[in-house]
């Protein structure tokens, strides 16, 4: 039997909030085999694997803070796959608990218990790739303490000695690795966009985030992980090879004025998933 719309949803937000995606998975557990025997870090890994099999064995959430919700919808399916559908899905998936009541009116503090309201969950209708003739709906659930470590830079950066280059674009990376120290819950992946404007800094730099951790690194990004896990900070900064399990990097055009190098931090709970609708 087919499932409605609204159940592909359901089970959409079920298994982006119970399951790891293999990629992290394996980035994680490569990261455990590399770190030394007896190490706080090897320890850290061995927990956050263990986690990962208990939520996705009871399907619950594999972290308690079940963060922004953020869906990427194609185009083509934005009649099928309203924002009426989406928010009932929430609604249904929180029910559930699947997630937590995790949403707040900034000004009054006022809780909207079932996660829906003007604003959430964020929804973006876009050109994204096909799959077989079939068009994609990805969900990304992004945690509070990892958004707070994401940042964004002004070039040039005098307390950096950060010029308007590419060393100048190493620095900022760099220090938003060593800003965010053992918060945010390393081992992290970043995704950094270089250029465009505030806006579409931070949107192109969270879209990083979609890539496969798999996929061939630029030299760019292969300098910079490998200068980020040399710092020695570690799984939750307790110190040791891996404080970085990835780095995507974009870039945008700006305007000659502007020169923005935007970092959204992920925490090792990268929660994404996408379903491919016909």
């Amino acid at each position: 039997m087919m499932m409605t719309i609204e159940e592909e949803l359901i089970e959409l937000v079920r298994r982006t909030s119970c399951e790891i995606p293999s990629d992290v998975r394996t980035a994680l557990e490569r990261a455990f085999r590399r770190e030394e025997k007896g190490s706080p870090a090897k320890s850290v890994l061995r927990t956050i694997l263990g986690n990962i099999a208990l939520a996705a064995e009871g399907s619950v959430p594999v972290c308690q803070d079940t963060g922004t919700l953020t869906f990427f919808v194609d185009f083509s399916l934005r009649r099928k796959v309203t924002v009426g559908k989406i928010k009932a899905a929430v609604r249904e998936a929180t029910r559930l608990g699947y997630l937590r009541k995790n949403t707040l009116s900034p000004v009054s503090g006022r809780s909207f218990d079932d996660n829906t309201c003007d604003g959430a969950p964020v929804i973006h209708y876009g050109d994204y790739p096909k799959k077989d003739g079939k068009a994609q709906v990805t969900l990304v659930m992004k945690g509070g303490g990892s958004e707070n470590m994401s940042r964004q830079y002004s070039l040039p950066d005098a307390e950096l000695a950060a010029g308007r280059d590419e060393e100048g674009v190493k620095k900022c990376v760099l220090d938003a690795v060593w800003r965010a120290q053992g918060y945010g819950c390393a081992p992290g992946v970043l995704g950094v966009c270089v250029g465009g404007d505030r806006a579409a800094g931070y949107e192109t730099a969270k879209a990083q985030l979609l890539r496969p951790l798999d996929e061939k690194a630029s030299k760019l990004e292969k300098e910079l992980l490998e200068k980020a896990n040399s710092l020695g900070i570690g799984p939750m900064g307790l110190g040791g090879k891996t404080t970085l399990l990835a780095i995507k990097i974009a870039e945008r055009p700006r305007v000659p004025a502007s020169f923005f190098v935007t970092v959204a931090y992920m925490c090792w709970a990268l929660r994404r998933r996408t379903i491919w609708l016909g």
